[in-house]
Order: structure tokens, then C-alpha cells, then sequence
């Protein structure tokens, strides 16, 4: 280099270095003394009877974030000092009480032990933000956020997280006995759940809902619930009907529960290290069903159901001592064992013929069967804060699931009438029983899935106006599954071939599948919101690229600042998964002894299904008897396109593996939610719904005047199999006025029939009459015993704190609900549709203890 050009850069290079060092010694003293700043403030909030309180907004009056406090009122906080020189005020607020503001003195470091006090009046003028994004996610659609403490509070059969959702408008699940919904007219496998970001499965074979566990979601350990039925943002995943996101808690200290029941139990402890870094929870949960299968009126038997799983969540924080949250990790583990076994002996059913005679179903089994479930799932996840408005976070993901379904179970029936005369002293017996014939149902089924992810994520945020997110994710899937089952009907020993059927396959699928989104939120300004994107996702099997763009609409009105108003719009696709591609009609061929063979197969030409949702909705906060009430509603439209048809057998799902339908679900949501009893919140939710499907190429047979078969013609649209007209939910929290240590439960839930129809007969999908409304009424009384009331600081850790004690009469009415039917043919090809009923009532005492 010329000695000249050589001069030229040295000058460069000491003007870039003088100025590197100038910057340093201008920020780093600046930066040290902001860091330095933060101080860690922590303590507990109580309500005027010393009860603790659950979701009270946390934060320091100017500054941004907060936090809320847990189930035993705990919160901590890390708190900034002001450039002013003041001390930073600390707010604590709760729907329907009276915020409380407190000057702190940082340097004490003290205990804070809060009361707040119900009051009338709102709190107008501050602002608390939560935690985890509950700022940028208060104005999207259709979402609901749910209390955590009324879960553990709803009296239900097995206390499953799931069963708070089947309150909510639009949400259907007509079976106590099952964790599984569907929203919106969608089916079982169209709902997204995440928990701290990372998205869980279920297991794929279960057939029956008496076989099921419980759901992922351990309630000891969740802080936040959100619920969505439609028009999520594009940062949510690829489903069509629901998102179901869970935050699980970040301990300030040691606490810890255990819970007993007639149907068994849980334990949870939580606790955090001296040093504040490093935190974590752990939780373990039994479920023997036993007690509630045995008043199943179908099946009597030797019921031994167990299922057991562990979770755990560590957090560690790895920044610099002056910003512990710089840098974190995190990790979520679980396991869970669901082994079901049932040797079924007697079973029976009452029901009425289309003649509206009375008829009685007796079975007599020999046989057993058994179902074994084993599921792993983890999660890893690192987030950095890179400046104050730029964070990302990286996370890995991996689930193995081991399945198999071995049964050897053959049933004996036969039929009688019912004598109904309440005159007669045989009223209500069998009379002119008959023998009909019997059945065998074999299966030696095994499935074995691995999935693999990776996914990094990312937020800027240059003003408070504006919020951009993006991620992007990969995941490599892998199912092995072996299918080997049969069964045949015999009528009065005559076996038709049409009722002999064998399904066989052998099937690997192996695949990887790609995702991104980004979005951005625009505050237009303080009572406008607009949130934009599009997401992306490519699977190799298929080779099909989805394109799906979402928006987002919300404001307020200004002459009435408590009514806003939503609009949403968006393309959601759901590329497909193993289950929708198994076509269990390839290769059908009849072998020498007349069995029907069906060697399942799988198309990997299916495509995604598509919807395209529309949804309008509004809000409005009001006070009633001097507290707060909310009422939300909103009508929404969505059209489906490439569709996959199914049929429902009790929790299974058969799919047609054929995009060969469009469909549509129109219907309205409702829901009035707040203090009906002061102290308590309760809720009223209703939904109306319709949804139909047009299957290509459908038809039914037409017959003339003389009965004899004059051709067919096409059935055009039909009802779907998850096409419930009307479902209402309540449920209602009532407490002694002078004792609210003493407390009652009413769940109600109510909805109007499904369209059964037998399987394998396409012509009478949807059209069938099988339809009977689902009711159930489960109450709930609770007391909780203080042992103690020592302050926080004083107590001991593992020393008991308080107990709860509760009491649920389970199906109050005793409805004779129904999950599915059995078809059961006799010698002259009738049919008969034996309905499956439900369990009966029970009486279950739990009982909590609070360390």
C-alpha cells in the first residue's frame, strides 16, 4: 500500500478507535448506574378477610412491566430507581377492589404484606401491565382470559383443566368422562395448546373417552390462561378452530400443595434458590377412574384405569448481577403413563325404537382388553433481552409417544321389550326376550411417533406505538404404526359377509415440516389497535406451501370509553397430519373366507384444509350492584375449503383421507361474566351454532311409491358431526356473606344433540335422527381450614398453611347422557342404535393442603 493511502487509513482508524472508547466511557458509567438501580421488592397480597388473592396486577407507577401475583397471593418484582430521586410508588390492583398505592423504601429490603379491600370504585388514572405480553395481547379477538383458582375450584368427575373450557361459548365436549373439545363446529384435532410458548400433542389411538388421562395442563402450576375461538394472531400456529395458551408460574419462594380425592390425587412444590437465579416448579398427578367407570350402566366389569405423569420447570436467570432477566433459560419436562385395562363382564341398555316401543339390551362379555399410553414431551428455551426493545428467544422442542390397543373381547346380546304398563306387576321388566347373536372385536395396534423441533422467535418494539414479531421453526416427524384388527357380527349364528372386516397395515412415515410469521401491532392511537401479518408453512410430504394473512381490528368508542368493538379477518390452514392421511379403504380385497380386508394406506397427495374466518365482535364493562360486570359477543362466519371429511366413534376420529368437501360454521357467542356474588366471579356463556358439509360425489337412494329403489340422488349439504345447535354453560361462585372461607360451586353445562349416524353407511351421514341433548349439573361446597396467620417472613418453609376441603354431588340430575351409539344388527339386517350412556351421579370429597 502507497505510504500516502497508508497515512489515510491510520487517521481512520485512530479517529474510529478514539471514538469506540469515548462511547464506552460515556454509556458504561450510565449503563452500571441504571443496572445498579434495580432492586428486587417481593411480598404478599391478602383481601380484608386474610384470604390470599390470585391475578392481582403488580407494577411501579411509570415504569413499564409488572407482574401478578400467584394462588398464594405472592409476588417479586424487580424495581428501578426513579431518575428524580423519588421513591418508586409500588400499585397493587383487582377487579372489584380498591388499588392500593405504597412508596417504597428500597433500601430496607422488607417483606411487603398488602391488603386490598372490595370496593366500588375503579382505578382509573394508573395503568399495570402484566407480565408476558398481556399488554400487546388486551385487545385481540376472541380472546378470554380465564382465573386459574376457578379451575381447581370447578367441581368436575377427575378435576381436568379442560373442563373450565366447556363453560365458555362455542366450546363443546359432551362427555365428562373426556379431555378433548371442539370449538366452533371444528373436531378434536383442530385446537392448538401451548404452555410457556412450546406446543404439546395428545396421544393419537385413544378410542374411547374411558381410556383418556388427563389433559397436559397441570393446573398447580399455571399463572395465566388465555383461550381463543377464532381470528388468532399469525404468531399462533396451524389449526382452524382454537388456541389454548398456558403460562406456568415463576416462584418468588418455597410453597407447595397436595390434593386427595376418590379419584386421586396431586402434589406440587415451587421454590426459588437464595440468590433469586434460579427457580422451578414440579408437579406429579394420579387419575384412577374406577370409582366413576363402575356407574356406567353399558359395561360392568373389572375396571382398572390408572394414569400418573410427572412435570417439571426450571428457570434460570443468567444476566449480570444488576439485570438477572437479561438472559434466561428455561426447561420443560413431563411424562405421563396412561394404562387402561377392563375385563368386561355384564353390561345393558334401555332405549326406544323408532316405533317408540321400550327396548332392553342385555350383553353378557368374555374377553379383555387393554390400552397403554406412554408420552414424553420437553421443551428448552433461551431468551435474550439484546437492548430495551429488542428480545429474542430461541427454543428446541422433542415428544416420543409409544401407543398400543390390544383387545380380544367378544359380546353376547339379546333383545326384549319392556312392559310399560304401570298397572301391570311386571312394569318396567323384560318380556318376550329373544337371542340375537354376538360379536368379537380383535386388535393388536401399536404407534410409535417422534417429533422433533426448532424455533427461534423475536420482538422489536422502537416505540409504544409499534410491536413487530417474526419467528421461524423446523420440525422432523416421524410415525411408525402397525394395524392389525378385525371384528364380525354374528346374527343367530349367520355371519353375512358384510360384516366381517380386517384392517391391516404397516405403515412409516417420515417427514419435516417448516414455519414463519411475522406481525405488527399499531396502536393508531389510544383507542385504536391494528394488528397485521401473514405466517407460512411447508410440509415435504404433500409439498404444498400455505400462505395464511391475518388482521386484527379493535376500538373504543370515545363517548363511552368501557364499549369496544373487534373485526377480524384471516386464511387459516391446517396442513395435515398422520391421523387425516391414513385411508382405511385402500386395498380392499376379499379373501377366500369371505372377510372383508381393508389394508390401510396413506395419501400423501392430501393438501391442507383451509378456513376463512370472519368475526365481528364487542365488549362492554359496566357495574351492577356497585361491582364490575363484562359482556362479550361476537358473530363470526367460516368457510372451509379443502376439506376432510370424518366420522366421530366416541373420541376416535375416522377421516376420510380425501379432500373431497367444503363445509361452513356460522354462529353467535355470548358471555356475561363478573361479581353476581361480591367477592366472587362467576359467568353465563351461550353459543348458537350451525356448520355443514357438502361431500363430493354423496348420495342417497330414492324410492317410489311401491318402495322399491328409483335411483339417487345427491344429499348436497349435511349436518357435520360436530353440529350442535344450542350450548349454554354457567358456572356460579356463592360465599357466606360473613365468611368467605366457606364457599359453593354450580357448574352447568347444557347442550342440544349431535348427529349421530352409524359408520361405514355414507348415505345416512348427518341425516339421522339419533340426536339427545347433553345436561349436567355438578355442585361444589368448600371450606378452608387457616391454621395459621403468621406473616410471611415468619413462617417456616414446608410448614402448613391452610386446608381446603370440598364436597361434589357429580351429575346431580342423573341424566342418562349419551357419548356415542352401537349399531347391532339382528338376522333381518335391522338395525338397531343402542345408545352408550354416561356415568351417573357420584359424590366425590377432595381435599387440598397448602404449604
Amino acid at each position: 500500500m502507497p505510504p500516502r493511502y497508508r497515512r489515510v487509513v491510520e487517521g481512520l482508524a485512530g479517529r474510529v478507535v478514539w471514538l469506540v472508547l469515548i462511547f464506552l466511557f460515556v454509556t458504561r458509567p450510565a449503563a452500571r448506574a441504571q443496572q445498579a438501580a434495580r432492586v428486587l421488592v417481593a411480598g404478599t397480597v391478602r383481601d380484608a378477610s386474610g384470604l390470599p388473592l390470585e391475578l392481582v396486577g403488580v407494577g411501579i407507577e411509570g415504569q413499564a412491566g409488572g407482574t401478578s401475583t400467584d394462588e398464594r397471593g405472592r409476588f417479586a418484582l424487580n424495581v428501578g430507581r426513579p431518575l428524580s430521586g423519588k421513591p418508586p410508588v409500588l400499585v397493587a390492583r383487582r377487579l372489584g377492589y380498591l388499588a392500593v398505592r405504597l412508596p417504597l423504601n428500597l433500601a430496607s429490603g422488607q417483606e411487603l404484606t398488602l391488603t386490598l379491600v372490595a370496593d366500588a370504585r375503579a382505578l382509573k388514572n394508573v395503568t399495570v401491565r402484566g407480565g408476558n405480553d398481556a399488554a400487546d395481547t388486551r385487545e385481540q379477538v376472541s380472546i378470554t382470559r380465564l382465573d386459574p383458582r376457578a379451575v381447581k375450584e370447578l367441581p368436575s368427575a377427575f378435576g381436568d383443566f379442560n373442563k373450565i373450557l366447556t363453560t365458555l361459548p362455542g366450546v363443546v365436549a359432551n362427555n365428562e368422562l373426556t379431555s378433548t373439545y371442539s370449538v366452533r363446529g371444528g373436531n378434536y384435532d383442530e385446537n392448538l395448546v401451548y404452555v410457556n410458548g412450546i406446543e404439546v400433542y395428545r396421544p393419537f389411538l385413544i378410542t374411547a373417552a374411558q381410556q383418556e388421562g388427563l389433559s397436559f395442563v397441570n393446573p398447580d402450576l399455571v399463572s395465566q390462561i388465555e383461550f381463543s375461538t377464532g381470528g388468532w394472531q399469525p404468531k399462533y400456529g396451524d389449526k382452524l378452530s382454537s388456541v389454548l395458551n398456558i403460562d406456568y408460574k415463576k416462584p418468588a419462594q418455597f410453597a407447595g400443595s397436595a390434593t386427595g380425592s376418590l379419584v386421586g390425587g396431586t402434589m406440587h412444590v415451587e421454590a426459588v434458590s437464595p440468590n433469586k437465579r434460579v427457580s422451578y416448579l414440579a408437579g406429579i398427578r394420579y387419575k384412577n377412574a374406577t370409582y366413576v367407570l363402575r356407574s356406567l350402566q353399558q359395561q360392568q366389569g373389572g375396571y382398572n384405569p390408572t394414569f400418573y405423569d410427572g412435570q417439571a420447570y426450571v428457570s434460570a436467570a443468567l444476566g449480570p448481577k444488576e439485570d438477572l432477566e437479561r438472559t434466561s433459560l428455561s426447561l420443560l419436562t413431563s411424562f405421563a403413563h396412561n394404562d387402561f385395562r377392563l375385563t368386561p363382564e355384564t353390561g345393558q341398555a334401555t332405549f326406544s325404537t323408532a316405533t317408540n316401543q321400550s327396548t332392553r339390551l342385555f350383553i353378557v362379555y368374555d374377553g379383555r382388553e387393554r390400552m397403554q399410553y406412554d408420552t414424553y414431551q420437553g421443551g428448552l428455551s433461551l431468551k435474550h433481552n439484546f437492548t430495551r426493545n429488542l428480545q429474542g428467544e430461541l427454543l428446541a422442542g422433542a415428544m416420543t409417544s409409544r401407543e398400543l390397543e390390544y383387545r380380544d373381547v367378544e359380546a353376547s346380546y339379546s333383545f326384549a321389550e319392556i312392559n310399560r304398563d304401570p298397572n301391570s306387576p311386571d312394569f318396567n321388566q323384560a318380556v318376550r326376550q329373544r337371542d340375537v347373536g354376538s360379536r368379537f372385536d380383535h386388535s393388536r395396534n401399536t404407534l410409535m411417533a417422534r417429533i422433533a423441533t426448532l424455533e427461534g422467535r423475536g420482538r422489536w418494539t422502537p416505540g409504544q406505538r409499534h410491536t413487530v414479531r417474526w419467528g421461524l421453526k423446523a420440525g422432523r416427524e416421524q410415525i411408525q404404526d402397525q394395524l392389525n384388527e378385525y371384528r364380525y357380527v354374528d346374527s343367530a349364528d349367520f355371519v353375512p359377509d358384510y360384516r366381517r372386516t380386517r384392517l391391516l397395515s404397516d405403515l412409516d412415515l417420515a417427514s419435516y415440516r417448516y414455519q414463519g410469521y411475522g406481525q405488527h401491532t399499531l396502536a393508531l392511537d389510544s383507542l385504536r389497535t391494528l394488528t397485521y401479518g401473514v405466517r407460512a408453512s411447508y410440509w415435504t410430504v404433500n409439498g404444498q406451501l400455505t400462505v395464511s394473512p391475518r388482521v386484527q381490528y379493535s376500538f373504543i368508542t370515545r363517548r363511552r370509553p368501557d364499549l369496544s368493538f373487534k373485526l377480524a379477518t384471516g386464511v387459516y390452514y391446517q396442513p395435515p397430519f398422520y391421523r387425516e392421511l391414513r385411508d382405511q379403504n385402500t386395498g380392499t380385497r376379499a379373501t377366500p373366507r369371505s372377510v372383508l380386508v381393508q389394508r390401510a394406506g396413506l395419501n400423501p397427495e392430501l393438501r391442507a384444509q383451509r378456513s376463512l374466518h370472519f368475526i365481528a365482535g364487542t365488549e362492554l364493562r359496566f357495574r351492577q350492584w356497585e361491582r364490575p360486570f363484562k359482556f362479550s359477543s361476537e358473530v363470526y362466519y367460516k368457510y372451509l375449503t379443502d376439506v376432510v371429511p370424518y366420522d366421530i366413534d366416541n373420541v376416535r376420529l375416522r377421516y376420510f383421507a380425501k379432500n373431497n368437501a367444503t363445509a361452513y360454521a356460522a354462529g353467535l357467542d355470548a358471555r356475561v361474566s363478573g361479581e353476581f356474588v361480591k367477592g366472587s366471579e362467576s359467568w353465563f356463556s351461550l353459543g348458537v351454532l350451525t356448520t355443514r358439509e357438502n361431500i363430493d360425489g354423496d348420495s342417497i337412494t330414492l324410492y317410489d311409491a311401491q318402495g322399491a329403489a328409483s335411483g339417487r340422488e345427491a344429499q348436497g349439504y349435511i349436518r357435520r358431526p360436530s353440529d350442535q345447535r344450542l350450548n349454554f354453560g354457567i358456572f356460579f361462585q356463592d360465599q357466606l356473606p360473613n365468611n368467605p372461607t366457606v364457599k359453593g360451586y354450580v357448574n352447568f353445562v347444557f347442550g342440544t344433540g349431535l348427529p349421530f349416524s352409524p359408520p361405514a353407511l355414507p348415505e345416512e351421514r348427518g341425516t339421522t335422527r339419533l340426536t339427545r341433548s347433553y345436561k349436567r349439573v355438578d355442585l361444589g361446597f368448600s371450606k378452608v381450614l387457616f391454621l395459621g396467620n403468621r406473616p410471611e417472613a415468619s413462617r417456616r418453609p414446608g410448614q402448613l398453611e391452610s386446608l381446603w376441603v370440598g364436597l361434589e354431588v357429580l351429575n346431580v340430575l342423573a341424566a342418562n347422557n349419551v357419548a356415542g351409539y352401537s349399531y347391532v344388527q339382528d338376522v333381518n339386517a335391522r338395525t338397531y342404535a343402542v345408545p352408550n350412556y354416561l356415568s351417573q351421579r357420584v359424590v366425590n370429597l377432595r381435599v387440598i393442603a397448602r404449604f
